[in-house]
């Protein structure tokens, strides 16, 4: 017998998989393939306040070991996904988390707000759509020229402050690897309240179309994701979780359950997977399976045996 259980913030996860914003909807398509309820928790599509189209032009261009994206978190709005999808929200038994994100830091705090009052409303009626948020600082800061407010911890620390101000469901911050400082970053969440931090998030980069003599993005530049990034992440993960005594969720290049025990060896307590899930739609059914298996071949009952052991 193995024991997947994890805890973040007082919130269960069955396991510590956990599907990344971005790749995987809020869950409808994949449930098609297998039965998500089987996750530990899925990460929702990236929201924002008000809906974004995203952007024009090629939004995923397919890079050696990964995948560059420029969807411009398309997303139809707090509003709409509290009215639309938290229905079907309510009936999963899995860890949910929204992902929010914004330009300014009044859009982050009204967003937190309407997830905070709509999900005490539901539970009040005995029901429950939302676990935790996961605050995305990799939003570019609109009043301060675009530059992201995950890059500085100065300018990051007013946003998380005032979110967690806005909010008293659990808070998780994920964190930019373009970061000045990315310890620094993950130590000032901790000191403002967060719960959790989860990283990495995309590596900015680039693609030139050598006949067009150009990007092949429109935004010039993209984010980098997939098993070329791994190595980084886990590096960072690493340092992060030495840093804080608050729970880490890891990410980067996941694909298979070693990369799954590497994160989790580095001091994760969950991890999220992303690029994974275009690869292969029934991503989550395989890695926990493949998960269960090295457990038991390795004589691994808990992974609290492993965490953090490096």
């Amino acid at each position: 017998m193995t024991n997947l259980h994890c805890t973040i913030a007082g919130v269960d996860f069955k396991n510590p998989i956990v599907m990344a914003s971005g790749t995987f909807g809020f869950g409808k398509e994949y449930a098609k393939y297998y039965d998500i309820n089987r996750l530990g928790g899925i990460s929702g599509k990236g929201l924002t306040l008000h809906p974004k189209e995203g952007n024009d032009g090629i939004r995923v261009y397919e890079t050696p070991s990964g995948m560059l994206n420029s969807v411009g978190l398309e997303n139809p709005g707090v509003r709409a996904f509290l009215q639309q999808e938290c229905s079907r929200w309510e009936k999963l038994d899995i860890a949910r988390i929204v992902n929010l994100g914004g330009n300014t830091i009044e859009e982050y705090v009204e967003g937190a707000a309407l997830i905070n009052e709509d999900n005490m409303n539901r539970e009040r009626e005995g029901r429950k759509a939302v676990d935790i948020i996961e605050l995305n600082i990799s939003c570019p800061n609109v009043k301060a020229g675009g530059m992201a407010y995950g890059i500085q911890t100065v300018t990051a620390r007013e946003v998380v402050r005032q979110v967690r101000q806005a909010t008293s469901l659990p808070l998780i911050v994920k964190l930019s690897p373009n970061a000045e400082d990315i310890v620094g970053m993950a130590a000032m969440c901790q000191e403002e309240g967060a719960e959790g931090v989860s990283l990495i998030n995309t590596f900015s980069a680039m693609k030139i179309d050598v006949y067009k003599r150009r990007s092949v993005f429109n935004n010039l530049y993209a984010g980098l994701s997939g098993p070329a990034i791994k190595p980084i992440a886990l590096r960072m993960v690493h340092q992060v979780s030495k840093a804080v005594t608050i729970p880490v969720i890891g990410m980067g290049g996941i694909s298979n359950a070693t990369d799954i025990i590497e994160f989790i060896m580095a001091g994760a307590t969950v991890i999220q997977v992303g690029t994974y899930n275009f690869v292969n739609l029934r991503a989550g059914e395989q890695l926990l399976q493949e998960l269960e298996n090295f457990m038991l071949q390795e004589n691994i009952s808990s992974l609290d045996e492993i965490r953090g052991i490096l």
